[in-house]
């Protein structure tokens, strides 16, 4: 069994979690009854798990969501989903790994599903440019989304990037163009679109599959417009202020509720959906096939029209009038 990487907020974990450890080989070799101590050593450390992961800083909720063993697209697709068929190739000559995708089964219901995937470790990482698509990419999600309405599929996407790929060949290719016709075409789709952030979702690299009915957000993920440690760089020329700028992006799934731009929060395990990535999937795939059940009541005017006013919403804010603009005004 692969070791659990640890962030750095975890490490008061480490003792408790070696003691488990040794008391239960000390079971394994002796006829030592232990179980009562055990049980309580276990019982702390679930409670401090859970003291440490119900106080997250938004910072530290970005290393939770670029955890290394955080469950990525495919592993939630093989669990959701009781067939799946992976598609291939955006029909101009390329297959991006970055960005994954396919028909599926859940039940009787056939679905469409893609996703930005990350890899595992160095080798899978490079192969998958670490979740970062190229036009492609976005050119193939565009190709499957097109195939979803052609036989009338629902669509689940998955946002998990840091960002699209930013790299001169990248944009030689018409990065921005694939990204655009993306968010146009996806506002047309007369099918229902929900998309979940399972981890990090950056700026356009994370829009080119995120236009939907429904947008549902992990509690320990995040969603913003440029990465802490970009807009740090922006704003004080320091990338070492990232975590001020993690507090100030409100990058979390309660400021983004609270704003209206998400629409549900699903809850994780404690201590992130790494520890028990099953119980995440069984959320997840339930909160889908609610928001799905919902949708299949609307016509497709009311799909339409619903899903542009909710773009529509975005940014707008009130500021009452103080007495100095009001005398002015």
């Amino acid at each position: 069994m692969a070791r659990r990487a640890l962030l750095d907020f975890e490490k008061p974990l480490v003792e408790l979690e070696e003691q488990i450890e040794q008391i239960r080989q000390l079971a394994r070799d002796s006829e030592v009854d232990v179980s009562q101590q055990l049980l309580q050593l276990e019982t702390l450390a679930t409670r401090r798990r859970k003291e440490i992961f119900d106080s997250l800083s938004p910072s530290q909720k970005i290393q939770v969501a670029r955890h290394p063993q955080r469950p990525s697209t495919l592993d939630y697709i093989q669990v959701i989903c009781d067939e799946f068929i992976e598609l291939h190739g955006d029909r101009c000559g390329g297959d991006d790994q970055a960005l994954v995708g396919g028909i599926g089964r859940i039940g009787e219901r056939g679905v469409m599903l893609l996703g930005h995937q990350k890899g595992r470790d160095t080798k899978e990482n490079v192969a998958r440019n670490f979740g970062m698509a190229s036009p492609g990419g976005y050119r193939k999600a565009m190709r499957l989304m097109d195939h979803a309405e052609r036989f009338r599929l629902p669509i689940f996407s998955f946002i998990d990037t840091p960002g699209a790929y930013a790299g001169v060949l990248a944009e030689e290719q018409g990065q921005g163009e694939a990204i655009a016709k993306n968010l146009r075409e996806m506002f047309r789709l007369r099918v229902p679109i929900v998309a979940t952030v399972i981890g990090e979702g950056g700026s356009g690299g994370a829009l080119g599959i995120g236009v939907a009915d429904r947008l549902l957000m992990f509690e320990h993920s995040v969603y913003t417009v440029a990465s802490p440690e970009a807009c740090a760089s922006i704003l004080w020329r320091d990338a070492a202020q990232a975590s001020v700028a993690a507090e100030a992006l409100k990058i979390t799934g309660a400021d983004l509720l609270q704003l209206g731009i998400v629409d549900q929060v699903l809850p994780e395990p404690s201590g992130g959906n790494h520890w028990a990535p099953l119980d995440a999937a069984d959320t997840l795939k339930t909160a889908l096939l609610e928001q799905l059940e919902q949708l299949d009541r609307c016509s497709e005017t009311e799909l339409l029209e619903g899903r542009y006013q909710k773009y529509r919403r975005i940014g707008r804010f009130a500021e009452e009038a103080t007495p100095d603009t009001a005398l002015t005004s």
